[in-house]
């Protein structure tokens, strides 16, 4: 574990993102996840797929996981959706979350473009996988880093 990662975000951000992670969940079916790591050695969105499949994001009911992935080093992050959110919605649908993030983490801001981008993805999911009362959380709301 690189000391990089370990202070991208202290323990109480940390908190504060799996926070927003389970915030953002109430309203959709969907499942987000952050992945944190040093580098991701080459092209971060085929490092982030990888990712998304080593987290066995793949395996959701709906194929609606969604993905966060930042490379600390490179100041880079991709959001990966699945090919249920994939097949519904137009290229566009993660710009305004991307865009969220990326002006926070260019102040320096990581916590905060995190916490927006995650609870704004909440919001784009609800838009097609609407929360039920048959949903169960499929995967962890924790931060996973490399």
């Amino acid at each position: 574990m690189s000391n990089k990662v370990e202070a991208f975000l202290s323990t109480n951000e940390e908190q504060e993102i799996v926070e927003a992670i389970r915030l953002a969940e109430l309203k959709t079916s969907g499942e987000i996840r952050v992945h944190i790591e040093k580098t991701s050695k080459g092209d971060a969105y085929n490092r982030a797929l990888d990712v998304f499949h080593a987290l066995k994001m793949d395996n959701t009911k709906l194929q609606n996981g969604v993905l966060i992935y930042v490379a600390v080093e490179e100041k880079t992050f991709v959001i990966y959706g699945d090919k249920g959110i994939n097949d519904i919605v137009g290229i566009d649908f993660w710009n305004s979350t991307k865009d969220i993030i990326q002006a926070h983490f260019k102040s320096g801001n990581f916590k905060q473009g995190l916490i927006e981008g995650i609870l704004k993805c909440g919001e784009q999911l609800q838009q097609h996988f609407p929360y039920t009362d048959l949903d169960t959380n499929e995967l962890p709301n924790t931060i996973s880093k490399g």
